[in-house]
């Protein structure tokens, strides 16, 4: 279709015939994504509202249904990249973030940090070396006024206000420790994301919520006593990219019940759906 033909036929979205209006709603979401600079264009001229709330509905539905595809996708490939799969939740609210702002990001943090690096230094010594660089120097740390806003499960935003949730600043974190070649995990423990240094018979937790504090086996098995439960490995071993990106979404859908817009909690769900293989809601 040429431009003027895709211009006319958005112009007949506000048409007094509901069926008109129907049909042409449904072949512009056939069109996908591409359509969306047309759709844009036509709100800005336009001085119907009504028109523009119905442009507004369909560009969100069109930006929807791509993240979805892409998340469905990016799991499919094996979820290989961690950083794709954080930029894929943070495009939910934020679809014109581009991968190449967070890589640029924390190319950055992992240039400093790997200028106080040194040869053959101790495990322990890395991680001072990495909380020093990240802690200190570039003042990250917990968002603890506003700990179930949104915009803490926003990659780019953490990097931008060094400000975060547990997942956030630990996916950071743990990028740029693998970056250095520091054998830094994700450990899904209950109500609290940490790290766990992980090579050979050394191994040791890292919570990078409170600053990079480490954590010894005993101080997860008091943690778990604390809040009644039974140790079991996921509470101790590394987890996959795919379970911190599905983490991630149900943070996200938290935050967003906890604001009470159970509109996009209900989205963030289908969108966690998709990369689960059990139903999340059970």
């Amino acid at each position: 279709m040429t431009k003027k033909e895709i211009k006319a036929m958005i112009s007949l979205l506000d048409d007094i015939d509901y069926e008109v209006a129907s049909h042409v709603e449904q072949k512009i979401v056939s069109l996908g994504e591409s359509i969306i600079p047309f759709l844009e264009e036509e709100w800005e001229e336009t001085l119907n509202s009504d028109l523009q709330k119905r442009i507004e509905d369909l560009i969100h539905s069109l930006q929807f249904d791509g993240l979805l595809q892409r998340l469905k996708n990016w799991k499919e490939r094996g979820g290989q990249d961690l950083v794709e799969g954080m930029w894929l939740v943070n495009t939910y609210l934020y679809p014109d973030v581009e991968l190449a702002t967070l890589s640029r990001g924390l190319d950055q943090l992992y240039y400093d940090a790997w200028t106080n690096m040194k040869d053959n230094m101790h495990p322990y010594d890395q991680v001072k070396s990495l909380n020093n660089s990240l802690f200190r120097d570039k003042k990250f740390s917990a968002n603890t006024k506003n700990f179930h806003s949104p915009s803490n499960s926003m990659m780019h935003l953490a990097l931008e206000t060094k400000r975060g949730n547990p997942l956030t600043l630990c996916v950071i974190y743990m990028t740029v420790a693998q970056r250095l070649g520091m054998p830094v995990y994700g450990v899904n423990l209950p109500n609290l994301f940490i790290l766990t240094y992980k090579l050979g018979e050394v191994q040791f937790y890292i919570n990078v919520y409170n600053k990079g504090l480490m954590l010894s086996k005993a101080d997860i098995d008091n943690y778990i006593v604390q809040l009644n439960l039974n140790p079991v490995d996921i509470f101790y071993e590394p987890c996959s990219n795919i379970e911190i990106v599905k983490r991630a979404l149900r943070n996200l859908a938290f935050s967003f019940e906890k604001t009470n817009d159970l509109e996009k909690a209900a989205e963030v769900t289908r969108l966690l759906t998709a990369i689960t293989d059990e139903d999340p809601t059970v």
